[in-house]
């Protein structure tokens, strides 16, 4: 059985600002509540090795793993895999950005298989994914409008500072 999910979120920011800020992988664990350390491995051109690690789980269980994340910035759209695929036969991810309205809708869709023997089967993981995956797009989305809220403050102080 393969799991996917689908979730988005829509965002009172601009897509470029959504795009930066949440493609700066080494601003991760400041972004997401659940990574504490990024190491970027490798980077070539729009491609990125990486390694994640989240802080320890209620069993005191850190996760650490590999992935693979190419940026296609003209199309807004981002496709990731890992490498270290750890308790999943394969987990890919694909992060898109659309301009809705006044704001920007970015959606995550995640394709994956468990491992025989893994500690939650498919439809399991699918049921975590469901429910974390909304929480920490909440926090991103708090975080990203929170940056563009005070971008545009700060702008508009500098113009009627110029201005005068």
């Amino acid at each position: 059985m393969n799991g996917h999910t689908d979730n988005s979120i829509w965002i009172d920011a601009d897509i470029e600002t959504v795009w930066r800020m949440t493609n700066d992988l080494e601003s991760w664990p400041q972004l997401f509540t659940e990574y504490a350390s990024v190491e970027i491995l490798e980077a070539h051109d729009n491609t990125f090795k990486f390694r994640l690690t989240m802080h320890p789980d209620e069993n005191g269980q850190v996760w650490s793993w590999v992935s693979e994340r190419t940026l296609d910035p003209a199309n807004h759209r981002v496709r990731a895999y890992r490498v270290e695929t750890g308790p999943f036969e394969y987990m890919h991810i694909e992060w898109t950005y659309l301009t809705e309205g006044t704001g920007t809708r970015m959606r995550w869709v995640q394709d994956f298989r468990m491992k025989p023997g893994a500690p939650v089967d498919t439809p399991g993981m699918v049921t975590r994914i469901n429910a974390n995956t909304p929480r920490e797009m909440a926090a991103i989305k708090a975080k990203v409008e929170a940056a563009a809220k005070a971008a545009v403050g700060s702008s508009a102080a500098a113009t009627a500072g110029s201005s005068r």
